[in-house]
């Protein structure tokens, strides 16, 4: 994590021939927005008076409340690789505050740093390494997306099979231009579908370069002529794309998940700790898996979860605790897909696992077989639940949840629980091609 000062940024502008400037920051929704300055504007950027309608951002502010100030985080600078090498663009993403200087409440920023400051106070740091899923699909001739790909590759498949290779190796090198570490890249399951994992970080700064890394890909993948989407489901019969969440907790400068005593090395703590997510996982839910869409991935027979489970030997539950044990001692939680709010999916787990060790919330037994292959009497015998099948059902979760709800804040949570409702009501009144397909002949 860079340590920038003021002097630093003005620095770097001069030298690096920096001519622009985005100020961004994400929606409810965790989708970038920005606001872009030219140097003259800088010092006025770096003394936070930068203002913006915040009524135009979906979920922010009503019409009463409009003026809304960019406060940059300075340790976000960086520049884009992929834009001119004369009057180069930068960008710094930025906290949102009322004029009075008071934090917006909304910012979903704002809500992770408050939930990291908890843990703070507690002695402990999260760090998170997500496994970030996409599909890279071809565009019809007026530049619009499709889910048309002429290639067949599978898990780590090679060119000519992967025919995405050289545009995966330049999103990668990219991102390690932007500072990023990058520890693997390869095709996934799927026809289409890639995927690209870096190394683990705080949880702030995991949240700002998940954001970061879905507008690389999106933006060198339009460069090779093609549209990579971070949707969790655009094909049926294939797999869809997750955003497993590495996670482990440290505290000084010792992963506290370590316990090499331990038969899956994991400690009171990181039992606690996973015990704290799994008695709220069913609201997480719809934190980590926030679309209609979402859902689609949740079915038996692919490899999401679809049950409530966690193993030290399994690679299927919903929780694994991979081989890698002593200092790398981490829990892996697989339900997250991409189109998540990367700052709230962090905050709520964050804030879920620590109510795990302040009240020493134990997980179930571990089931180390496929839940998916059980039959539902096995799964009863075990008292095995399942994830919530549905955004509805997450929602009517979230909505039960006062644990959850107070970590988001009522606002944003009522905010949230309202615009998924009326996505869901859009969503039923659609006439589907399989509608027609069956029923139009028929009836």
């Amino acid at each position: 994590m860079h340590n920038y000062t003021r002097e630093d940024i003005l620095k770097m502008v001069e030298e690096e021939d920096v001519g622009f400037i985005r100020l961004q920051f994400t929606d409810i929704y965790g989708t970038i927005k920005n606001m872009a300055i030219t140097v003259s504007q800088l010092e006025k950027a770096l003394d936070n008076r930068c203002v913006f309608d915040g009524s135009s951002v979906e979920g922010f502010a009503e019409l009463g409340e409009a003026d809304m100030y960019l406060y940059p985080d300075l340790n976000t600078f960086e520049i884009f690789p992929w834009r001119p090498q004369q009057g180069k663009v930068a960008r710094m993403i930025c906290d949102v505050h009322y004029p009075d200087g008071r934090p917006f409440e909304l910012d979903p920023r704002y809500i992770l740093k408050k939930v990291v400051k908890e843990a703070e106070e507690m002695g402990y740091t999260l760090k998170a390494s997500p496994e970030c899923e996409f599909f890279l699909f071809h565009t019809d001739e007026d530049g619009i997306p499709t889910t048309i790909t002429h290639e067949q590759g599978s898990s780590f498949d090679v060119g000519p099979l992967d025919l995405g290779e050289n545009a995966r190796r330049d999103m990668v090198l990219t991102l390690e231009d932007m500072g990023f570490n990058v520890e693997t890249s390869h095709h996934e399951l799927a026809p289409a579908q890639h995927e690209i994992d870096f190394h683990y970080d705080d949880a702030l700064s995991t949240a700002d370069n998940i954001v970061t890394f879905r507008m690389v890909v999106k933006t060198i993948a339009k460069r090779h002529g093609l549209h990579a989407t971070f949707m969790p489901k655009p094909k049926i019969e294939t797999a869809g794309s997750g955003m497993h969440m590495n996670l482990s907790l440290w505290k000084d400068g010792k992963n506290i998940f370590r316990d090499d005593t331990d038969k899956n090395g994991m400690s009171q703590e990181g039992y606690q700790f996973m015990g704290g997510i799994l008695e709220h996982i069913k609201a997480i839910t719809c934190i980590t898996n926030p679309t209609v869409n979402s859902y689609k991935r949740f079915v038996p027979g692919y490899e999401a979860p679809v049950y409530i489970t966690w193993s030290g030997k399994s690679r299927s539950p919903l929780i694994r605790i991979p081989a890698m044990r002593g200092e790398h001692t981490r829990l892996e939680l697989r339900s997250p897909d991409p189109s998540a709010n990367p700052y709230l999916a962090l905050a709520v787990l964050l804030a879920a696992g620590l109510d795990g060790i302040k009240n020493s919330i134990k997980p179930m037994g571990s089931i180390d077989l496929n839940a998916q292959k059980m039959t539902d009497e096995q799964r009863a015998s075990l008292h095995i639940d399942m994830l919530p099948q549905s955004l509805p059902e997450a929602v009517n979760e979230l909505e039960q949840d006062s644990f959850i709800k107070d970590v988001l804040g009522r606002e944003l949570s009522t905010k949230m629980i309202d615009s998924h409702k009326k996505a869901y009501h859009e969503y039923c009144m659609q006439v589907t091609d399989w509608e027609i397909a069956n029923y139009l002949h028929k009836i």
